[in-house]
């Protein structure tokens, strides 16, 4: 019960950081946002520490770095193919791809349910589609590049998820210390060498924003959201296994719909409701399997 509570709750976290995240991308740019939220992510982790604790050992420090690496290669991919479209079908196929390869890995491994979890499994990932599912007028096929952006990106998030379970027991929030500075240095690389760019070609900033005090503090805000959600699944891996948290992880889109709609009225599709209505039940019926 404890793991499928972390489960949904980083879900509606994470999904709280990406609509976050989305609204301070339009100010700031894309690239921005993410380089802030990782630093307001690595200073929330780390004044977390002292309370928290966790053990520096090398596989604490090697899993949690390597977990870094893979995590910005899959924001990269994930940013992408959305930006190509439509998202309507790269969102959901990104997110069961996420689910299936750490599920698949978990089920290898040993995870084991009684039948009604095997079916609460299975729902879930139903669930995953029609809720990420964002109708779009006249939507069109995607492209085979975009299809193979979105299933890699599902693949290195849900990578992330094998490397993050690979962590000791009592290395406490270490492994998501070195994560986060992996992937802010890799970020604020790429800021950098883009700004150069553009200044050699234009002389303008990348995305043609600046950073702006509202469009920075909704950054630092979403990662910290973001960062308080990988704590949250940390937990959620050391108090029960890799196949139901990563099945309950993949529903994130939850979390950014819901937003949408209190903030900015956004209207909730009936097939998303659906969805909704479902990850109740599966979260349910894993509760008790």
């Amino acid at each position: 019960m404890p793991a499928v509570a972390l489960g949904l709750l980083s879900a509606l976290v994470y999904g709280s950081a990406d609509f976050v995240g989305g609204v301070a991308a339009r100010r700031i740019g894309a690239l921005r946002a993410t380089a802030v939220g990782a630093l307001s992510g690595l200073a929330l982790l780390l004044l977390s520490l002292p309370l928290v604790g966790g053990a520096w050992t090398p596989a604490a420090v090697g899993w949690g770095a390597l977990s870094g690496i893979v995590g910005s290669v899959a924001v990269f991919l994930l940013y992408a193919c959305l930006a190509i479209g439509p998202m309507s079908i790269l969102s959901p196929l990104t997110a069961v791809v996420s689910a299936i390869v750490p599920l698949t890995w978990g089920l290898i491994g040993g995870d084991r349910f009684a039948p009604v979890g095997y079916v609460a499994l299975g729902v879930a990932l139903i669930a995953v589609v029609l809720v990420g599912f964002v109708p779009e007028r006249g939507a069109v096929r995607p492209s085979g590049r975009a299809l193979l952006m979105a299933v890699g990106a599902g693949v290195f998030i849900g990578t992330f998820l094998i490397l993050l379970d690979q962590t000791p027991a009592d290395s406490g929030v270490v492994p998501l210390i070195a994560n986060r500075a992996v992937n802010g240095a890799i970020m604020w690389t790429v800021v950098a060498l883009v700004v150069v760019r553009a200044r050699t070609r234009t002389a303008e900033a990348p995305g043609g924003a600046a950073f702006t005090r509202r469009g920075t503090g909704l950054a630092a805000a979403s990662g910290a959201l973001d960062a308080s959600a990988n704590v949250l699944i940390l937990i959620g891996l050391r108090a029960g296994d890799l196949s139901t948290m990563s099945v309950l992880v993949a529903l994130y889109p939850a979390g950014t719909i819901l937003l949408a709609a209190i903030v900015l009225r956004e209207r909730i599709a009936p097939v998303q409701w659906i969805g909704l209505a479902l990850a109740v039940a599966a979260a349910g019926m894993l509760a008790a399997a």
